[in-house]
């Protein structure tokens, strides 16, 4: 395990500095794009262009405190407020407004000393005074407080919701401030995998969050989510099924109205449509139901690899524990560094006896060498809203304790989703300001519309009306299209920027002639390269004998997914076994695709499996 992070330090290093090189070759080829169209313009429109696109470069600085959980900044918003001076309201209310700002319209804000991490997340009291942080506060000063944040943000068109409060010895609250989205394409997204074993409660728990009803504990909740007739005959998934859960301004789910009623045909048939949570909501969560089978691993890597979630939710039950395909899907997370949560269900139906060996499994599997992960059991809202914040940075790995027949538990998982920060925020992974690229993960003919496809914008932005280019074909060709609409969780929009999941309909492309994995891209000078031989440093993290030279294996790379033949590599035996680290050339099977250098790779075939890097292209 010592060996599988050095190697996944290392290939993130690989990663952070080809991104960093793409990232500075992007801005040049965007700069170049701009001075030739300011050239075609008239000299009086190219000079006010000219000074339009300078400022439009020009880096906005971002202070530190948005990096975190800025305590100090509420320690100094709590004051201004407490202020008898006016001119100090002003700055509270400046310093709020900005916030909301910087942060896409939603900032928590803390008011009160509260406890320290370290002990709320272990489930202690803090009881010295050096374990609570900011500015303690009376109950008086409180309900004032939140009465004067309640008050900005209402003024400037949002709301403020109070998302949990104590007022015992320390009296404190946090508030969720959230301004409305301008349009749908401009609402928060979280994307959301959901994986387990077989019957472990993943299609009962989306019901349940989703639709709102609980289960009656014959699966009547998973029902309105099966697409096809042998799920609903099986109980079973066996595609990706994707699900949304719509939060208004306050925070609160927006549920169907027939979420209560006990006749299946009512409840798969009077469901929100997507389009009306999506107009209504001010952030979405998007959840991609994987198949929990083993001999659905392939549908389920690819929804990992291409979905580009923000957190990976690991669906344990309560009375077989993690076994089986769970334990895959946990190290396809951790080898692609995504930050996992786990839910633990059947708690109702669990012996105690039973649940607490589950627990302590979690515990020990989570503590090991292999995940290096501190489990936090979200026992209450405060830690709820806090855990949301800080899980991806600090390693932690959130718990939750549920129950789809008696609600129990869901009141914290959907605190701590609704406060999920956006997927499209993630300015690491997606790059506004750099050359259009969209990844293909679906494709369909819809009619009267002709061909649609539906993807993730890596980088840039994309408008209605684009000319651009989709490729590549099997020769490695591109062909050039237009952008006819696109959507966006099936509501219409005029734009779309990177990290966000859309729908594009596309004009004069055949449905036969795209498939997944391809990308569109701005029409430029210089065609995009497909290719099909290429280089990566990989690991093999299990063979049971050992990898030689024209040894076949199916890659996942993003969108990707297509049989590779290994070539060649630089191992002194010529072979590989499980633990072996070299440098291989693979190539593409089929077809060239478009890859880029730093992506991220696992090949697999049966139980084998390599986690790797692409370096160099060939």
């Amino acid at each position: 395990m010592t060996s599988l992070r050095t190697f996944q330090h290392e290939i993130d290093e690989i990663q952070h500095r080809e991104i960093s090189k793409q990232r500075v070759l992007g801005a040049a080829e965007l700069q170049r794009a701009k001075e030739k169209e300011h050239k075609k313009a008239a000299p009086a429109k190219a000079s006010e262009a000219k000074n339009e696109t300078a400022a439009n470069q020009t880096p906005v600085p971002i202070p530190a405190e948005d990096d975190g959980d800025a305590p100090d900044l509420d320690v100094r918003i709590q004051t201004l407020l407490l202020s008898k001076t006016p001119s100090d309201h002003d700055k509270a209310r400046d310093l709020i407004l900005s916030q909301l700002t910087r942060r896409r319209g939603e900032y928590i804000i803390r008011i009160g000393a509260r406890p320290a991490h370290a002990k709320l997340f272990a489930g202690e009291a803090a009881t010295d005074d050096d374990q609570w942080h900011g500015t303690p506060c009376t109950e008086d000063e409180l309900n004032t407080l939140v009465i004067d944040v309640t008050h900005i943000v209402e003024e400037s068109g949002g709301k403020a919701s109070v998302l949990f409060e104590a007022r015992a010895e320390h009296p404190r609250a946090a508030l969720l401030l959230r301004l409305p989205p301008a349009n749908v394409s401009l609402t928060p997204e979280v994307r959301c995998a959901v994986v387990g074993n077989v019957d472990s409660g993943k299609s009962t728990t989306l019901g349940v969050l989703t639709r709102g009803g609980l289960d009656d504990g014959r699966g009547r909740a998973r029902v309105s989510l099966f697409r096809h007739k042998h799920e609903i005959e099986s109980g079973r998934t066996s595609s990706v099924g994707m699900e949304i859960l719509g939060f208004d301004l306050t925070g609160i789910p927006i549920l169907p109205s027939t979420s209560f009623s006990n006749d299946l045909d009512v409840i798969r048939r009077e469901k929100m449509s997507w389009e009306e949570i999506s107009t209504r909501a001010a952030k979405i969560i998007s959840f991609s139901d994987l198949a929990g089978h083993e001999r659905y691993l392939k549908t389920t890597l690819y929804g990992l690899t291409s979905g580009a979630p923000s957190c990976v939710i690991l669906i344990v039950g309560g009375n077989a524990g993690l076994i089986g395909m769970s334990k895959e899907h946990l190290a396809i997370a951790l080898a692609l560094s995504v930050p996992v949560v786990v839910c633990i269900t059947k708690i109702d139906m669990t012996p105690p006896n039973v649940l607490t060996k589950t627990i302590e499994q979690v515990t020990k599997i989570m503590k090991s060498p292999g995940c290096r992960k501190t489990p936090i059991f979200v026992k209450s809202l405060e830690t709820a809203v806090e855990v949301s914040q800080v899980f991806a940075k600090e390693r932690l790995c959130p718990i939750f304790q549920l129950s789809n027949v008696t609600g129990q538990g869901h009141d914290f998982l959907r605190t701590f989703l609704n406060l999920l920060p956006a997927s499209e925020g993630d300015s690491e992974k997606f790059m506004k300001d750099q050359p259009l690229e969209y990844s293909v993960t679906e494709v369909w003919s819809v009619p009267y519309v002709g061909t649609v496809v539906d993807g993730i914008l890596n980088s840039g932005t994309i408008k209605a009306g684009d000319a651009v280019l989709l490729g590549p074909d099997s020769n490695g060709h591109f062909q050039s299209t237009v952008v006819k609409s696109i959507q966006r969780k099936r509501a219409p929009v005029n734009s779309a920027e990177a990290g966000q999941c859309v729908s594009l309909a596309l004009k004069r492309v055949r449905r036969a002639a795209v498939r997944k994995g391809m990308v569109l891209v701005h029409k430029s000078e210089v065609p995009p390269r497909a290719v099909r031989q290429f280089e990566g440093q990989v690991l093999i993290l299990y063979h049971n004998t050992t990898l030689q030279q024209n040894y076949q294996a199916m890659l996942h790379c993003g969108a990707v997914r297509q049989t590779v033949r290994i070539i060649s590599m630089d191992h002194p035996q010529g072979i590989l076994r499980t633990g072996d680290r070299a440098t291989v050339t693979f190539e593409f099977i089929s077809h060239p695709e478009f890859i880029k250098e730093g992506m991220k790779l696992l090949f697999r075939e049966g139980k084998t499996k390599g986690l790797g890097v692409i370096t160099k292209l060939l």
